[in-house]
């Protein structure tokens, strides 16, 4: 059974899908309830244990989403048994929340979507937005009570991309959301970041640049959506209709972008190259392209990859 919505926030009602949001005052007001798990993912897989909103569970992006041995997520039964043990069930509410303005809040929220997890939120400003606000956090781990979760065939066709979409997709709305530098082919990571994973810097053509975070407000909320509307819709990106494919460097960035994509302005057809450029940085024979313009369609190099 879900939990009620937040229905408290003007900026929500503005929102595609503002039932895939509760605020920090709302998640407050509703800690303990039945049916409700809050489950924290951050970057720094560490960060839980030095304290966590009082009852929340953790989920390792790394250890607990991924295939151990291959380069892929968990199968149905994995997911199965991991939702189980932080006693989710198939009706569960989940309000996921981390570090980094939710960068792997918005993963691990995307990679439950793609086992057809109905009732998914994320906490609005994260994990430091809570802690600003002096709302009380805990180093005490709850035990929950393991549940039943159905095994799930995942989902990759409907919201995941691999490298030959991309390929074919070459040319229509692709939306690059590193940071300008990795844009450019300065950098093969983010600032702060070690200089590691891909062999060749750049992107892929086509390919638009918006960072991730052109879509958080200075308190780490969501930007309303007029202002999202004004980023990627007319007089910016100029998104709509038309299917889209974001991408970053290990698909955790652009799960943010297409979560704002998918659930606040609700373009009906938004895909995930979680491979992203780790894969197409390092791939034989696939084009990229160097600077701050997005390029061209190289019709005879990707002939020849294909």
């Amino acid at each position: 059974m879900s939990v009620e919505t937040d229905t408290t926030t003007a900026k929500f009602t503005e929102y595609a899908h503002p039932e895939r949001l509760v605020s920090t005052q709302w998640l407050a007001d509703h800690l303990g309830a039945a049916g409700l798990v809050v489950v924290e993912s951050d970057e720094d897989v560490l960060l839980y244990e030095t304290g966590h909103i009082p009852g929340a569970v953790k989920i390792d992006w790394h250890l607990d989403l991924n295939d151990p041995e291959i380069r892929d997520y968990l199968d149905g039964e994995g997911f199965a048994r991991l939702l189980g043990s932080r006693g989710i069930s198939r009706d569960t509410t989940v309000v996921i929340y981390g570090d980094k303005n939710n960068w792997w809040a918005a993963y691990a929220l995307w990679v439950f979507s793609l086992f057809g997890h109905t009732d998914v939120r994320l906490l609005d400003g994260g994990r430091d937005r809570w802690i600003a606000e002096g709302r009380p956090i805990t180093t005490v781990a709850p035990e929950p009570t393991a549940a039943e979760y159905p095994a799930v065939e995942r989902d990759d066709a409907t919201i995941r991309a691999f490298r030959d979409d991309v390929l074919a997709h070459l040319g229509n709305p692709l939306v690059d959301i590193r940071s300008p530098q990795e844009y450019t082919g300065e950098r093969v990571s983010m600032p702060d970041y070690p200089e590691e994973g891909a062999l060749r810097g750049g992107h892929i053509p086509t390919a638009r640049n918006v960072p991730w975070a052109r879509a958080v407000a200075e308190d780490g909320t969501f930007r309303p959506r007029e202002e999202l509307e004004a980023i990627y819709g007319a007089g910016g990106l100029g998104l709509g209709s038309d299917p889209v494919i974001t991408y970053c460097r290990i698909g955790e960035r652009s799960s943010h972008t297409w979560f704002v994509l998918t659930h606040l302005l609700g373009l009906a057809d938004v895909r995930n190259y979680d491979g992203s450029w780790t894969e197409w940085g390092n791939a034989v024979r696939v084009p990229i392209v160097k600077g701050a313009e997005p390029g061209a369609v190289p019709h005879a190099r990707s002939a020849a990859a294909v």
